[in-house]
């Protein structure tokens, strides 16, 4: 772990986080995914338009996990009680700072005997360093557009 990682501190979301998370998740995909998708992906992937509340009726029913350094938010995660990891976003100006580390982290501490996630092109290869192994690639509409993730998942002792 990085020394860096040391600074990140985890707490849980709270509903005045939720434009910030968005904000986060959409500049994480124009400015980190978009080496790996094109842009009428990234457009259709992380749009300006979107509806507000239902962003937050998700959040508050996913209750993610908030990464912050210096207290400003720099990811977010979270894990469903089958161990399936909806969101995980780490910051472009975090990248490398031991935030998807610790977010990861986290997740694995609920010890479930599965963790499974649809994972982006550009996540892969962090899954994979972190023990998740390739189900299958898929190929997803999302407002027309068609983009690649894969499910991934890691069996933990738990399940082994």
């Amino acid at each position: 772990m990085s020394a860096d990682a040391n600074k990140v501190k985890l707490r849980r979301f709270q509903t005045a986080d939720a434009a910030i998370l968005r904000e986060l998740l959409i500049e994480t995909v124009r400015q980190v995914n978009k080496r790996d998708y094109t842009p009428a992906q990234i457009a259709a992937w992380a749009p300006d338009d979107y509806d507000r509340q239902a962003w937050l009726e998700r959040l508050q029913r996913n209750k993610p996990f908030i990464a912050e350094i210096d207290g400003t938010i720099v990811g977010f995660a979270d894990v469903q009680a089958d161990g399936y990891i909806d969101h995980f976003f780490c910051s472009a100006s975090a990248q490398g700072q031991g935030v998807g580390r610790a977010l990861m982290s986290k997740l694995l501490a609920h010890n479930y005997p599965l963790f499974y996630a649809n994972v982006s092109i550009t996540a892969r290869p962090f899954f994979e360093y972190l023990g998740f192994r390739l189900v299958r690639e898929q190929q997803v509409i999302v407002r027309g557009e068609t983009l690649t993730n894969y499910l991934m998942e890691k069996l933990t002792h738990a399940g082994e």
